[in-house]
Protein backbone atom coordinates (compact mmCIF):
# COMPACT_ATOMS: atom_id res chain seq x y z
CA UNK A 1 0.00 0.00 0.00
CA UNK A 2 1.55 3.04 -1.08
CA UNK A 3 0.46 6.93 -0.09
CA UNK A 4 0.15 9.96 -1.91
CA UNK A 5 3.55 11.78 -2.83
CA UNK A 6 2.08 15.23 -1.77
CA UNK A 7 -0.38 16.24 0.79
CA UNK A 8 0.58 16.93 5.00
CA UNK A 9 -0.07 13.01 5.64
CA UNK A 10 1.45 11.86 2.77
CA UNK A 11 2.93 8.07 4.02
CA UNK A 12 1.27 8.14 7.37
CA UNK A 13 -0.67 5.46 8.24
CA UNK A 14 -4.03 6.11 10.39
CA UNK A 15 -5.44 3.01 12.21
CA UNK A 16 -8.72 4.10 13.41
CA UNK A 17 -10.81 2.09 15.39
CA UNK A 18 -15.32 2.50 14.68
CA UNK A 19 -13.97 3.78 11.73
CA UNK A 20 -16.79 2.49 9.66
CA UNK A 21 -19.06 5.30 10.34
CA UNK A 22 -20.00 8.64 11.86
CA UNK A 23 -16.95 10.87 13.81
CA UNK A 24 -14.15 7.59 12.38
CA UNK A 25 -15.39 7.28 8.93
CA UNK A 26 -14.58 11.29 8.78
CA UNK A 27 -11.32 11.25 10.52
CA UNK A 28 -10.80 8.43 7.60
CA UNK A 29 -11.72 10.79 4.57
CA UNK A 30 -9.78 13.73 5.92
CA UNK A 31 -6.75 11.52 6.33
CA UNK A 32 -6.78 10.22 3.15
CA UNK A 33 -7.46 13.74 1.19
CA UNK A 34 -4.50 14.65 3.01
CA UNK A 35 -2.44 11.64 1.42
CA UNK A 36 -2.07 9.27 4.40
CA UNK A 37 -3.73 5.38 4.28
CA UNK A 38 -6.48 4.58 7.02
CA UNK A 39 -6.92 1.12 8.38
CA UNK A 40 -10.55 0.72 9.25
CA UNK A 41 -11.62 -1.38 12.38
CA UNK A 42 -14.87 -1.93 13.71
CA UNK A 43 -16.87 -4.98 14.38
CA UNK A 44 -19.70 -4.59 11.46
CA UNK A 45 -17.82 -5.67 8.46
CA UNK A 46 -20.41 -3.92 6.50
CA UNK A 47 -19.98 -0.18 6.69
CA UNK A 48 -16.17 -0.49 7.25
CA UNK A 49 -16.24 -2.19 3.30
CA UNK A 50 -18.46 0.36 2.14
CA UNK A 51 -15.68 3.51 3.16
CA UNK A 52 -12.93 1.07 2.05
CA UNK A 53 -14.91 1.54 -1.23
CA UNK A 54 -15.44 5.05 -1.13
CA UNK A 55 -12.11 6.05 -0.37
CA UNK A 56 -10.64 3.70 -2.94
CA UNK A 57 -12.63 5.17 -5.42
CA UNK A 58 -12.07 9.04 -3.89
CA UNK A 59 -8.27 8.54 -4.46
CA UNK A 60 -8.94 6.52 -8.11
CA UNK A 61 -10.42 9.81 -8.53
CA UNK A 62 -7.53 11.71 -7.88
CA UNK A 63 -5.08 9.60 -9.92
CA UNK A 64 -3.48 10.23 -13.51
CA UNK A 65 -5.35 7.94 -16.06
CA UNK A 66 -2.21 6.60 -16.68
CA UNK A 67 -1.14 5.96 -13.44
CA UNK A 68 -2.16 2.85 -11.18
CA UNK A 69 -4.87 4.43 -8.40
CA UNK A 70 -3.60 3.82 -5.23
CA UNK A 71 -4.85 1.72 -2.42
CA UNK A 72 -5.80 3.96 0.77
CA UNK A 73 -8.43 2.33 2.89
CA UNK A 74 -8.10 -1.44 4.59
CA UNK A 75 -10.74 -2.95 6.39
CA UNK A 76 -10.12 -5.14 8.69
CA UNK A 77 -13.21 -5.63 10.87
CA UNK A 78 -12.48 -6.52 14.46
CA UNK A 79 -13.48 -5.79 17.88
CA UNK A 80 -11.06 -3.52 19.01
CA UNK A 81 -11.30 -4.86 22.49
CA UNK A 82 -10.25 -8.06 21.51
CA UNK A 83 -6.72 -8.50 21.99
CA UNK A 84 -6.28 -11.08 19.88
CA UNK A 85 -7.92 -9.47 17.30
CA UNK A 86 -6.17 -6.25 17.10
CA UNK A 87 -2.39 -8.36 17.39
CA UNK A 88 -4.08 -9.58 14.16
CA UNK A 89 -5.13 -6.19 12.56
CA UNK A 90 -1.51 -4.38 13.55
CA UNK A 91 0.11 -7.36 12.43
CA UNK A 92 -1.62 -6.87 8.88
CA UNK A 93 -1.12 -3.16 9.03
CA UNK A 94 2.55 -3.42 9.40
CA UNK A 95 2.48 -6.59 6.39
CA UNK A 96 0.41 -4.28 4.09
CA UNK A 97 1.32 -0.60 5.07
CA UNK A 98 4.85 -0.49 6.64
CA UNK A 99 3.53 0.28 9.88
CA UNK A 100 1.27 2.25 12.56
CA UNK A 101 1.76 6.25 13.04
CA UNK A 102 -1.02 6.94 14.23
CA UNK A 103 -3.75 5.60 16.37
CA UNK A 104 -7.30 7.12 16.37
CA UNK A 105 -9.22 5.38 19.39
CA UNK A 106 -12.91 6.26 18.84
CA UNK A 107 -14.20 2.79 19.13
CA UNK A 108 -17.50 3.87 22.10
CA UNK A 109 -20.80 2.87 22.74
CA UNK A 110 -23.91 3.64 25.32
CA UNK A 111 -24.38 2.99 28.73
CA UNK A 112 -27.20 3.80 30.12
CA UNK A 113 -29.23 4.30 34.00
CA UNK A 114 -27.77 5.56 37.04
CA UNK A 115 -25.64 3.96 39.38
CA UNK A 116 -28.32 2.47 41.47
CA UNK A 117 -30.00 1.01 38.23
CA UNK A 118 -27.16 -0.04 36.04
CA UNK A 119 -26.34 -4.10 36.52
CA UNK A 120 -22.81 -5.24 36.62
CA UNK A 121 -23.28 -6.29 33.10
CA UNK A 122 -24.01 -3.23 32.05
CA UNK A 123 -21.10 -1.55 33.70
CA UNK A 124 -18.76 -4.33 32.32
CA UNK A 125 -20.02 -3.90 28.24
CA UNK A 126 -20.00 -0.20 28.82
CA UNK A 127 -16.51 -0.20 30.14
CA UNK A 128 -15.78 -2.80 27.61
CA UNK A 129 -16.65 -0.39 24.57
CA UNK A 130 -15.98 2.95 26.15
CA UNK A 131 -12.64 2.13 27.61
CA UNK A 132 -11.18 -1.21 27.23
CA UNK A 133 -11.27 -1.15 23.25
CA UNK A 134 -9.18 1.88 23.75
CA UNK A 135 -7.21 0.32 26.23
CA UNK A 136 -6.44 -2.68 24.31
CA UNK A 137 -5.63 -0.78 20.90
CA UNK A 138 -3.43 1.22 22.50
CA UNK A 139 -1.64 -1.46 24.32
CA UNK A 140 -1.43 -3.61 21.08
CA UNK A 141 -0.43 -0.57 18.92
CA UNK A 142 2.08 0.88 20.90
CA UNK A 143 4.99 -1.39 19.74
CA UNK A 144 4.35 -0.18 15.99
CA UNK A 145 4.11 3.31 17.06
CA UNK A 146 7.23 2.99 18.98
CA UNK A 147 9.07 1.68 15.92
CA UNK A 148 8.53 4.70 13.55
CA UNK A 149 10.95 6.54 15.18
CA UNK A 150 9.58 9.17 13.34
CA UNK A 151 8.98 12.07 16.31
CA UNK A 152 5.63 12.19 14.75
CA UNK A 153 3.85 9.22 16.51
CA UNK A 154 0.33 10.03 17.53
CA UNK A 155 -2.74 8.44 19.70
CA UNK A 156 -5.91 10.54 19.89
CA UNK A 157 -8.41 9.16 22.12
CA UNK A 158 -12.35 10.17 21.15
CA UNK A 159 -13.76 10.53 24.50
CA UNK A 160 -16.92 12.63 25.07
CA UNK A 161 -18.86 15.93 27.11
CA UNK A 162 -19.70 12.98 29.35
CA UNK A 163 -16.28 12.68 30.27
CA UNK A 164 -15.55 15.98 31.95
CA UNK A 165 -19.44 16.32 33.30
CA UNK A 166 -22.10 14.07 33.70
CA UNK A 167 -25.53 13.73 31.89
CA UNK A 168 -28.65 12.29 33.71
CA UNK A 169 -28.63 8.53 33.43
CA UNK A 170 -25.77 7.48 31.82
CA UNK A 171 -23.68 6.54 34.49
CA UNK A 172 -21.62 3.96 33.72
CA UNK A 173 -20.55 5.55 29.80
CA UNK A 174 -20.16 8.47 31.94
CA UNK A 175 -17.35 6.37 34.24
CA UNK A 176 -15.87 5.05 30.91
CA UNK A 177 -15.59 8.44 29.13
CA UNK A 178 -13.80 10.15 32.51
CA UNK A 179 -11.51 7.22 33.03
CA UNK A 180 -10.55 8.09 29.02
CA UNK A 181 -8.57 11.08 29.85
CA UNK A 182 -6.88 9.27 32.48
CA UNK A 183 -5.36 6.70 30.07
CA UNK A 184 -4.93 9.23 27.69
CA UNK A 185 -2.67 11.53 30.21
CA UNK A 186 -0.61 8.35 31.20
CA UNK A 187 0.13 7.47 27.85
CA UNK A 188 1.20 10.97 27.46
CA UNK A 189 3.26 10.45 30.47
CA UNK A 190 4.73 7.09 30.24
CA UNK A 191 5.38 6.78 26.25
CA UNK A 192 6.44 10.18 25.83
CA UNK A 193 10.07 9.58 26.10
CA UNK A 194 10.06 7.53 23.28
CA UNK A 195 8.20 10.24 20.72
CA UNK A 196 4.54 9.02 20.92
CA UNK A 197 2.05 11.93 21.14
CA UNK A 198 -1.20 11.47 22.93
CA UNK A 199 -4.49 13.48 23.03
CA UNK A 200 -7.74 13.01 23.94
CA UNK A 201 -11.16 15.50 22.32
CA UNK A 202 -14.20 15.46 24.24
CA UNK A 203 -17.20 16.41 21.41
CA UNK A 204 -20.76 17.61 22.60
CA UNK A 205 -23.57 16.83 20.60
CA UNK A 206 -22.62 15.77 17.02
CA UNK A 207 -24.68 14.22 14.11
CA UNK A 208 -24.23 10.94 14.04
CA UNK A 209 -26.69 8.26 13.82
CA UNK A 210 -26.04 7.68 17.24
CA UNK A 211 -27.08 10.84 18.57
CA UNK A 212 -30.08 10.96 16.24
CA UNK A 213 -31.50 8.09 18.03
CA UNK A 214 -31.20 10.27 21.07
CA UNK A 215 -33.24 13.02 19.26
CA UNK A 216 -35.65 10.79 18.64
CA UNK A 217 -35.93 9.87 21.89
CA UNK A 218 -36.11 13.08 23.04
CA UNK A 219 -38.13 14.39 20.33
CA UNK A 220 -41.01 11.62 21.11
CA UNK A 221 -40.58 13.30 25.13
CA UNK A 222 -41.30 16.79 24.12
CA UNK A 223 -43.70 16.18 20.57
CA UNK A 224 -40.93 17.35 18.47
CA UNK A 225 -39.52 16.17 15.36
CA UNK A 226 -35.57 15.27 15.39
CA UNK A 227 -34.11 18.71 13.56
CA UNK A 228 -36.14 20.47 16.45
CA UNK A 229 -35.04 18.17 18.85
CA UNK A 230 -31.46 19.33 17.93
CA UNK A 231 -32.45 22.80 18.39
CA UNK A 232 -33.74 22.15 22.31
CA UNK A 233 -30.52 20.03 23.27
CA UNK A 234 -28.45 22.87 21.87
CA UNK A 235 -30.25 25.36 23.37
CA UNK A 236 -27.61 26.84 26.27
CA UNK A 237 -24.67 25.91 23.84
CA UNK A 238 -23.40 29.23 22.79
CA UNK A 239 -23.11 28.32 18.60
CA UNK A 240 -26.81 27.14 18.92
CA UNK A 241 -26.33 23.48 17.20
CA UNK A 242 -24.48 20.45 16.86
CA UNK A 243 -21.32 19.79 15.06
CA UNK A 244 -20.64 17.97 12.43
CA UNK A 245 -18.60 14.62 12.36
CA UNK A 246 -16.10 16.64 9.76
CA UNK A 247 -15.52 19.02 12.18
CA UNK A 248 -14.40 16.80 15.20
CA UNK A 249 -12.28 15.00 12.71
CA UNK A 250 -10.66 18.29 11.79
CA UNK A 251 -9.75 18.69 15.53
CA UNK A 252 -8.80 14.67 15.62
CA UNK A 253 -6.73 14.66 12.79
CA UNK A 254 -4.61 18.15 14.03
CA UNK A 255 -4.28 16.30 17.50
CA UNK A 256 -2.82 13.47 15.14
CA UNK A 257 -0.41 15.57 12.84
CA UNK A 258 3.21 16.88 13.02
CA UNK A 259 1.16 20.60 13.13
CA UNK A 260 0.66 19.52 16.89
CA UNK A 261 4.35 17.60 17.66
CA UNK A 262 4.40 19.71 20.61
CA UNK A 263 1.07 19.07 22.02
CA UNK A 264 0.50 15.65 24.36
CA UNK A 265 -1.51 14.86 27.38
CA UNK A 266 -3.90 17.92 26.21
CA UNK A 267 -8.22 17.38 26.57
CA UNK A 268 -9.57 19.50 24.38
CA UNK A 269 -13.46 19.76 23.87
CA UNK A 270 -15.42 20.19 20.80
CA UNK A 271 -18.60 21.15 22.06
CA UNK A 272 -19.92 24.72 20.44
CA UNK A 273 -18.51 26.25 23.60
CA UNK A 274 -20.81 24.30 26.05
CA UNK A 275 -17.69 23.90 28.64
CA UNK A 276 -17.61 28.52 29.12
CA UNK A 277 -21.62 27.92 30.06
CA UNK A 278 -22.21 29.23 33.83
CA UNK A 279 -25.38 26.77 34.20
CA UNK A 280 -26.86 28.62 37.81
CA UNK A 281 -27.12 31.90 35.34
CA UNK A 282 -29.02 30.04 32.58
CA UNK A 283 -32.46 31.50 33.64
CA UNK A 284 -30.82 34.75 33.27
CA UNK A 285 -30.15 34.73 29.70
CA UNK A 286 -32.87 36.83 27.22
CA UNK A 287 -33.97 34.89 24.80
Amino acid sequence: MTGSPEGPFAGSVALITGGGTGIGAAVARRWVAGGGLVVLVGRRPEPLHALEAELTAMAAQTTLPTVQPRQVALALPADAADAEAMDAVVATARERCGGIDVLIANAGGKGTGTVREATDAEWQQALQVNLMTAVVSARVALPALLEQRSGHSAIVAVSSLAGLAAPPSLAPYTVAKHALLGLTRSLARDHGPAGVRANAVCPGWVRTSMADAEMDALGRLHGLDREDAYTLASSNVPLRRPATPAEVAEVIVFLASPAASAVSGVVLAVDGGAGAVDLPTVAFEES
